[in-house]
């Protein structure tokens, strides 16, 4: 590198002159010496000193301030110790599944009422009528018992159990032409007896009245119709066998297996899987009862008439559950313990009457 780099030749004067004299090996010392000595060695420029953190100096003039962690005088932050873990809830334990009612006084109950049935049945089948007539009374008092104490609508309850006996020996003596004059004259009776009331509330009195002749009465004619046959009394034993264990069925596996719901918002017991249980147990109790119980028939139309059956009688259920819902109540009485009311033990029964009478019509006839 040459000296014109650097700029113009050096001037005496620059520092001064100097005292010192030559080193070994360079130039002679002198005032030109010591002025180009100077342009090769300038000092580092003096930094100002920094005024101590909370002096009296003013920031608005752009004094510099030093910040940060590890110039601040208040000592470090210690780590905060950690939070402890709130305590876990404690799992609750699987429930045990129940039955929800009383199974000894079910059973008990439901036993009774077996033998009383089939003793009407196979002794004197006029006395099976009364009984079906006594169910039916009661059965109907029950319900308008509820429909006034739940809704407030007065069900005039005389004409209907008068119309409703009536009906149930109509169809036994006179078939469905009975069954059917039987049911016109209850729903006129139930009209006029209504109009000794004030008007208040007539329209909603009346229409409760011919909606429970017909769900009540009327349905359980049909039984007393299967009873005309020649072979009347194993044509209506196999409809309560089936209706039995098509429930029977339902619960079992339901209780046991049951996981998805069949219709939660109206029965939030029942299950798919109920169903299904309820539809096998039907469809075999049927083949044998059709292939040993009734004269002519065969295992196939069994089969058929236990699906039958197990679709009708969950759909009963499912419509008394519906009333009972509308009701806010969970039991139509509490008559039968372990059971309920009446009107509980009917609500598989009535719906499916019908279905089995006229299917026995359709496999064996009406002999």
């Amino acid at each position: 590198m040459n000296d014109s780099s650097w700029g113009a030749p050096p001037q005496a004067g620059y520092w001064g002159p100097s005292d010192r004299g030559p080193a070994q090996g360079a130039a002679p010392a002198g005032p030109a010496y010591d002025a180009y000595y100077a342009q090769q060695t300038r000092p580092m420029p003096i930094v100002p000193d920094v005024p101590e953190h909370g002096g009296d100096q003013d920031d608005d003039q752009g004094a510099a301030r030093l910040s940060g962690p590890l110039f601040r005088d208040e000592p470090p932050r210690e780590t905060p110790e950690p939070m402890p873990e709130a305590p876990q809830p404690a799992q609750p334990q699987p429930q045990k599944k129940t039955a929800g009612r009383d199974l000894g006084a079910a059973i008990g109950v439901g036993l009774g009422l077996a033998a009383v049935i089939v003793a009407s049945l196979f002794v004197v089948k006029a006395a099976f009528v009364g009984v079906v007539v006594v169910a039916v009374v009661v059965g109907l008092w029950e319900l308008t018992k509820r429909l006034e104490e739940r809704k407030g609508i007065k069900v005039p309850l005389v004409p209907l159990a008068v119309g409703g006996a009536a009906m149930v020996v109509a169809g036994y003596v006179r078939g469905a032409e009975g069954a059917w004059v039987a049911m016109a004259l209850t729903a006129l009776a139930v009209l006029v007896w209504r109009m000794t009331e004030p008007p208040e509330g007539y329209l909603k009195d009346v229409t409760a009245g011919l909606f429970a002749a017909f769900y009540v009465p009327f349905l359980a004619t049909f039984v007393a119709m299967m009873l005309m046959a020649d072979d009347g009394a194993w044509r209506v034993l196999v409809f309560l066998i089936l209706t039995v264990v098509s429930d029977t069925g339902a619960y079992a596996v339901g209780w046991r297996f049951g996981r998805t719901k069949l219709a939660p918002r109206i029965s939030p017991g029942k299950t798919r899987e109920g169903l299904l249980g309820a539809v096998a147990f039907a469809m075999v109790a049927g083949a044998l009862c059709m292939q040993f119980l009734i004269d002519g028939g065969t295992w196939w139309q069994g089969l058929l008439l236990g699906l039958a059956v197990a679709v009708s009688a969950t759909l009963g259920d499912l419509g008394e559950s519906m009333i009972k819902r509308d009701l806010g109540i969970k039991d139509m009485g509490t008559l039968l313990p372990g059971h309920g009311g009446i009107m509980d033990r009917l609500d598989s029964l009535l719906p499916t009457a019908p279905v089995v009478w006229l299917l026995l019509v359709i496999f064996v006839g009406s002999g």
